[in-house]
């Protein structure tokens, strides 16, 4: 009897337990946090679902000896993805560079759409947009805002002062004459501290050319962004850019501050002229494994030429 009557007091009290209602401060659910320093992104998935996920990088400013932790997180939303990340890469950096501003953490948010479409012509680049975000969470801005002519000097190792989409002889900042004080990623920092790449990041790819690239980050119209490598006929090769160089000397424009004269060699964007003499469109992109995507190249454009969709308004520099 005894027994039965613990065995019921045991049973009333779980019952009265469990109709208390859930616990007010439920511990939070554990979420992976993966770490992504000096990580190689291997797939080819052109979707940003396919890479969601919080990430997490332990990295050194060589310059300053200042060690950071890059986070990025790339969430699932209804009709995409958004990448949340503090600006700084999963990789070191500054090993070179002349930083005009220390780097910091800068938090940014971009919006990847599922379905990004082509527009009914290409869209230039423009000094107003970013151009791009990588798998790492650093921005790619291709466009300097330095034209020939156009605000004196360089302030420092920073040319300035050219904000005109269209003014000619615009300086190339991945041209090495140019100055741009930027490390062996092409990268420095904006006056805010946040890091950006303007061309080629060389990290988050395989260097050697013994694998197909991955995709390494998505364009501001949605598209992939894949790195420089691609299989073909059993062989891996570079992709190659459709830009060569202008022929005979500079000729002068309308819209220019002043004229530099000389041959094309590269430190100016109209040194360029895209004639269809590789395996990528005016954009930098091409169509491969049924999806259409940009391609990191070793010559202009380097990564992207134009967007054959449409910039979304969160690469707005400023877009809250």
């Amino acid at each position: 009897m005894k027994a039965m009557v613990l065995v019921s007091l045991v049973l009333l009290l779980s019952a009265c337990e469990n109709s208390a209602g859930p616990d007010p401060n439920p511990e939070p659910p554990v979420v992976d946090v993966f770490d992504i320093t000096n990580r190689i992104f291997t797939s080819r998935d052109p979707s940003c679902v396919a890479h969601a996920g919080p990430y997490f990088a332990t990295v050194r400013d060589l310059g300053r000896e200042v060690e950071h932790r890059a986070e990025v997180e790339i969430r699932v939303e209804a009709n995409g993805c958004t990448i949340t990340s503090n600006s700084l890469p999963n990789h070191d950096f500054n090993d070179m560079g002349q930083f005009a501003t220390p780097a910091q953490g800068v938090t940014e948010s971009f919006f990847i759409s599922a379905t990004p479409v082509f527009a009914d012509t290409p869209t230039e680049l423009s000094l107003r947009y970013d151009n791009a975000i990588l798998l790492n969470g650093v921005k790619l801005d291709v466009k300097a805002a330095a034209c020939y002519g156009v605000g004196g000097e360089p302030l420092g190792n920073e040319r300035i002062g050219c904000n005109g989409d269209g003014t000619p002889w615009r300086y190339d900042p991945m041209h090495a004459s140019n100055g741009f004080g930027t490390d062996s990623h092409n990268a420095h920092t904006q006056p805010d501290g946040a890091y950006h790449y303007h061309g080629d990041p060389r990290a988050l790819y395989g260097p050697t050319g013994d694998a197909e690239s991955g995709l390494i980050g998505f364009a501001a119209d949605g598209f992939p962004i894949y790195g420089p490598f691609i299989e073909e006929g059993g062989a891996v090769r570079r992709v190659r850019s459709g830009y060569t160089l202008k022929q005979g000397p500079r000729q002068s424009q309308n819209g220019e501050g002043a004229f530099p004269g000389g041959t094309p060699d590269g430190r100016f964007v109209d040194d360029w002229e895209w004639t269809d003499a590789g395996d990528l469109d005016a954009c930098n992109g091409m169509w491969r494994d049924r999806a259409y995507g940009y391609y990191v190249t070793d010559g202009f454009p380097w990564v992207i030429g134009c967007f054959q969709g449409s910039p979304d308004d969160s690469f707005r520099k400023g877009a809250p």
